[in-house]
């Protein structure tokens, strides 16, 4: 029980600690990102030519692929 109540007493921290945080620089631009980039409309432009999953290596999913291509550029 006494264990119990350390963890849940330090996720309550965590949490709080959290609120007052500073956003790193990955996250803001990551934040800038999604505002400029309509990620939906690529999605469906590029959804149609992305491969299936099929025999073989199960393929990344595009959403992904395409903010590491974005970032990379």
């Amino acid at each position: 029980m006494k264990r119990m109540a350390r963890i849940q007493q330090a996720l309550a921290s965590q949490a709080s600690f959290e609120k007052h945080g500073r956003k790193s620089k990955r996250e803001l631009l990551l934040d800038q990102m999604s505002q400029v980039v309509p990620w939906s409309e690529l999605l469906a432009l590029a959804e149609p030519h992305y491969p299936r999953v099929g025999n073989g290596r199960q393929s990344v999913g595009l959403e992904i692929m395409l903010r590491t291509y974005f970032l990379h550029q």
